[in-house]
């Protein structure tokens, strides 16, 4: 059903194999754990998996915006997802990656990388087996929230990746970091 996906250096080999093998109508996701619970990502948008390190703290950022990596020339924003949603910071451990998110944005391009203890898996979540996301009990925004897709008879967040990484919220947010509101940041809303 899923095969499993290591974190290393440059392009995630076994990544780059799902992504090509590519299984038609049942949509692909990417499974990591964070903070104890497992999410998901659609595939689609993601470029890599890096390991965590050499990462460059910018002062005056919320807590959630770790700093930026360099990829090959390009500087990527980390955003720690934990944090993004409003737990406290993820402690880096020996399988804490980044992974590497395709945004788009008024026809432009954006990398972004998301801090996560360890990837798992990626997997085949049938539509039917996906539930609409609930209305309250989330420990998440719901709005970040896609579906819920029942694996192996438990429960996956299935997340917007849009919606977590709107690149227009978390600007607005930074500014606000920048202008020393961390109570506007707490309570952002989209």
């Amino acid at each position: 059903m899923g095969q499993l996906v290591h974190a290393s250096a440059g392009k995630s080999a076994a990544l780059a194999a799902v992504l090509a093998a590519g299984t038609g109508d049942v949509p692909q996701y990417l499974t990591f754990s964070l903070g104890g619970e497992m999410y998901a990502l659609g595939i689609l948008n993601i470029k890599e998996i890096i390991e965590f390190g050499n990462l460059t703290e910018i002062p005056m950022m919320p807590a959630f915006i770790r700093g930026v990596i360099n990829m090959r020339g390009s500087v990527v924003p980390v955003v720690d997802l934990l944090a993004r949603f409003g737990g406290k910071k993820t402690e880096a451990g020996r399988r804490t990656c980044i992974v590497i998110i395709e945004l788009s944005l008024d026809g432009e391009r954006h990398d972004i990388g998301v801090m996560v203890d360890a990837v798992s898996a990626v997997l085949e979540i049938p539509r039917t087996e996906i539930e609409p996301p609930p209305s309250f009990g989330a420990k998440i925004r719901t709005d970040f929230i896609d579906g819920m897709g029942k694996v192996a008879g438990k429960f996956v967040i299935i997340l917007n990746s849009e919606r977590v990484l709107s690149v227009d919220e978390m600007a607005v947010l930074a500014n606000a970091g920048a202008q020393g509101e961390p109570q506007r940041i707490a309570g952002a809303a989209a």
